[in-house]
């Protein structure tokens, strides 16, 4: 030993040292938990994370096993798509709301649809009553992504459509749009959401049954791998998993278990697993718990990987990527001091950023109350922005790589999410799973969970059940009413397309594509195309498909 130098302790002895001085300073309670009902060790070490594990289980940014990132320079080389979710009333209103987030430095435009759009309702059905733009815009026809659109340049930004069981149809009235104003396919950049098993397990929004409305995913994926080859044609969706009450293990599993069916699916259709694995996306929720919800992000990219490469034979290196959009958690916002949403969805943007997303929505304060008033967007905008230009966080691929902490969580995030796919795996798949109520029962139990720590006050929501001064302070929010011009405006062009189309065009679109959805063999994809070209409406062909394939009914879980 050099003179006067501390002599450090070996490892063991180090440990056992800080275990004993931990011992004699006890502990303020605690009263957080992570999502994931399971505790947050006190210290994390090199015990948690061998040396020998680093290239099997991080490697180098843009290399195997992809957990730093799908990119070499991750946000260094290109910023995440700051992609704000909008949509209300009209198409009219909605392309206006459009064009203010463009011209506030939003990059990719999100569309959300209302209810009877997504369910396959034209707005004047009687079963949509009373729900026109009220959660979106209404889209009945291509005359109304005509005008959702218009005065942007679809080659130039990228679109996100929140739809899932009507999805190949809006899809169709997106594409000859396009088409129409003279843009080739091969331009347009954008993701359909197209998830339709999260919807039986979580959101609820379908039509039809699973097995035929997988073929209808599938059939996207040729068809956007045959003529659209820049676009997402799914995009796997955890959001709404964990928005149901999931932990984030279980988001995490259920949404890749998800993805894995959609390729068996793919694959058992004679589709090369290479011809469409590049273009398939992922979208997580990020929720308040930082540290966990980094590790979930990391651990996605090393589990797709792996199952990608192991599972399916994937030789293309895109098909091993699991790029993914992130939503900050809307259930994480509350009516309560809602100037604290402002700060949650600060810290889950964050979080998704340090995870390495490719895109992010961040969501307004007001949005427990009202559809986002102009003000709130352009602060959640913001919010972003911030972090992009100001935090410095971006100027370093996974700056929290190598957190002892970090490497712990994800390899736990991993492991759980194996252990599900076991499980699933042995009762024949997920849509097994899904038709057994397996994930619907896990996600009931955790929710079921969660409610009862904060009843308990075990886990604390600030404003909501502590720290509550200032509830009873006025809330000011500008509400925005979808107002009977705005329907009678939307139900006019309705009418109008419905009495001015070539009929005899539309009879025999829908003949066409009645016919080939009977027979099963053809993908409906060129079909579908075709009587949009027609204007042919939303409803007429989802009723179409409805007399085909019947509408499921979910059976009671007990």
């Amino acid at each position: 030993m050099v003179d006067g130098a501390v002599q450090l302790p070996l490892f063991d002895d180090a440990r056992q040292a800080y275990n004993e001085a931990a011992k004699r300073q006890p502990e303020r309670p605690m009263r957080f938990m992570t999502t994931s009902s399971e505790p947050i060790e006190r210290l994390y070490t090199p015990e948690n994370f061998r040396e020998a594990e680093y290239l099997e289980k991080l490697g180098f940014p843009g290399m195997w096993p992809y957990t730093r990132a799908v990119h070499a320079t991750g946000h260094r080389g290109k910023l995440w798509t700051m992609r704000m979710f909008a949509g209300f009333g009209n198409a009219e209103e909605t392309n206006a709301r459009f064009k203010y987030l463009l011209a506030h430095g939003n990059a990719g435009l999100s569309v959300a649809y209302d209810m009877p759009t997504l369910y396959g309702y034209d707005t004047d059905d009687p079963k949509a009553e009373g729900e026109f733009g009220t959660c979106g815009v209404a889209v009945s026809s291509l005359a109304d992504m005509e005008i959702l659109f218009e005065g942007i340049p679809l080659d130039e930004v990228t679109t996100s459509m929140t739809i899932n069981s009507p999805a190949a149809m809006i899809w169709a009235m997106y594409l000859v749009n396009a088409e129409k104003r003279g843009i080739p396919s091969d331009k347009l950049s954008g993701t359909t959401q197209n998830d339709i098993l999260k919807e039986y397990i979580a959101q609820k929004e379908f039509i039809f049954p699973p097995r035929p409305s997988t073929k209808l995913v599938v059939d996207t994926f040729e068809y956007g791998a045959r003529h659209v080859p820049r676009w997402n044609t799914i995009s796997i969706s955890g959001y709404h998993i964990r928005e149901a009450g999931a932990t984030a293990l279980q988001e995490l599993a259920f949404t890749l278990a998800d993805g894995i069916q959609y390729v068996q699916a793919a694959v058992d259709a004679g589709l090369d697993v290479d011809s469409f694995a590049p273009r398939l996306s992922f979208f997580f929720d990020v929720h308040n718990d930082f540290l966990e919800e980094i590790a979930k992000l990391r651990a996605a990219r090393r589990i797709w990987a792996r199952v990608m490469r192991e599972r399916f034979g994937a030789r293309n290196e895109r098909s091993l990527w699991c790029r993914f959009h992130c939503q900050t958690a809307g259930v994480s916002l509350f009516v309560e001091q809602p100037e604290n949403n402002i700060v949650r969805t600060t810290i889950q943007a964050l979080a998704a950023v340090l995870g390495g997303t490719q895109s992010l929505h961040t969501n307004s304060m007001d949005e427990a109350m009202a559809l986002p008033s102009e003000k709130a967007v352009r602060i959640a905008l913001r919010t972003q922005q911030i972090i992009a230009y100001e935090s410095g966080v971006p100027n370093t691929v996974d700056p929290l790589g190598g957190s002892y902490a970090i490497e712990a969580l994800t390899n736990r995030m991993e492991q759980g999410c194996f252990d599900y796919f076991q499980q699933i795996d042995e009762m024949g798949g997920m849509l097994a799973a899904i038709e057994r109520g397996f994930p619907q029962r896990e996600i009931a139990d955790s929710s079921y969970r969660y409610q009862q720590e904060v009843d308990a006050r075990q886990r604390i929501l600030v404003g909501v059940n502590d720290f509550l001064q200032g509830n009873e302070e006025p809330i000011e929010i500008p509400i925005h009413t979808i107002t009977l011009e705005s329907e009678q405006r939307h139900l006019d062009r309705l009418h109008r397309v419905r009495s001015e189309r070539d009929q005899s065009a539309v009879a025999t679109a829908l003949q066409r594509l009645e016919n080939a959805a009977r027979e099963g063999r053809d993908n409906l994809m060129p079909y579908i195309v075709d009587a949009v070209r027609a204007y042919a409406t939303l409803g007429e062909m989802c009723n179409l498909l409805r007399g085909v394939y019947g509408e499921y009914r979910e059976p009671a879980l007990v």
